[in-house]
């Protein structure tokens, strides 16, 4: 398997219909240089460009998440299905925003479209609740699915105030230097409308996601819930009604009996309710770049068995 073609907006772009020095590029990424300097590419093409006018077989989407346009992710991924090219990403923005038109493009190409990396990372939700769990009806799935807000929050319980467990978060990494996507609680709702529409079938909009962020918390706060023999913590709910599916994002106490109460640090958990086979857990890691880099190899691998 050769990787073709590499764009990216700080290191340049690269093309190779032979197949690109990926060690070589990676050295000079890691140092900051412009992968522009391989030799035998061509160079200086813009990520359309190589979407559109050149050769491959699978698309690796991996810009920022945009929630509010999709774009350029959304760009990028409807015209790679266009060229009846495989798609592979982990951008929540056009699978929350958009992701019965681009399945149903995928459809009518005959290609793939997946896109696992996009809730808790590394670890299988999608494709344990689409490809593995068949046959069974799914009610309700709830959870914690922002490592970054369950960091913050597993900070605060041990009495730093939210200002500093931010600043901690950001500083290992966990939170960017612009952290409204997380603890705004929009990346929950990102999250909460793919499961929505995704694994049980439905078709909510982000903006009909119930939502409360975490910026508001405080130590106190969360000390008075642990003296209840509570836990506050950072949830969504996606529940399914008779007619309808609804999804929210929210603060909640939860019960120090319940397995949520125990998940600390930058961990997820989500709890898949089903009809038959009641409550399964999963429990894993939902960010990091090698987590994420484990989602789009697995994603890459299932469209070749």
């Amino acid at each position: 398997m050769n990787i073709v073609g590499i764009s990216t907006l700080r290191h340049g772009s690269v093309y190779s219909e032979k197949g690109i020095d990926v060690k070589t590029a990676l050295k000079l990424a890691y140092k900051g240089l412009s992968l522009e300097t391989l030799p035998k590419v061509e160079k200086g093409l813009s990520s359309l460009e190589l979407i559109r006018e050149k050769e491959y077989d699978v698309l690796i989407e991996l810009t920022p998440t945009n929630l509010r346009t999709g774009e350029p992710g959304l760009t990028h991924i409807r015209e790679g299905l266009l060229r009846g090219k495989h798609v592979v990403t982990t951008n929540k923005g056009p699978i929350a925003l958009a992701y019965r038109e681009l399945k149903s493009l995928a459809a009518k190409k005959n290609v793939k479209f997946r896109f696992e990396g996009t809730v808790m990372s590394g670890t299988p939700v999608i494709t344990l609740t689409t490809e593995i769990i068949k046959g069974d009806y799914l009610e309700e799935v709830y959870g914690i699915v922002n490592g970054t807000n369950n960091f913050i929050l597993t900070l605060m319980e041990q009495g730093l105030s939210f200002e500093k467990a931010l600043h901690e978060a950001q500083r290992l990494g966990y939170a960017e230097t612009d952290p409204s996507m997380d603890i705004e609680g929009w990346d929950a709702v990102a999250k909460a409308t793919i499961i929505a529409n995704v694994i049980m079938g439905g078709d909510i909009k982000v903006q009909s996601v119930e939502r409360e962020g975490i910026e508001h918390l405080t130590s106190r706060r969360l000390k008075e819930a642990l003296s209840k023999g509570r836990r506050i913590k950072h949830l969504i709910r996606v529940v399914r009604k008779q007619n309808s599916i609804e999804a929210s994002v929210r603060v909640e106490e939860v019960d120090m009996s319940h397995i949520l109460a125990h998940v600390m640090g930058a961990k997820n958990c989500l709890i898949l309710n089903y009809k038959d086979l009641g409550e399964i857990a999963i429990y894993g890691p939902g960010a990091g770049g090698r987590e994420t880099g484990q989602a789009v190899l697995s994603d890459i691998l299932a469209i070749y068995t």
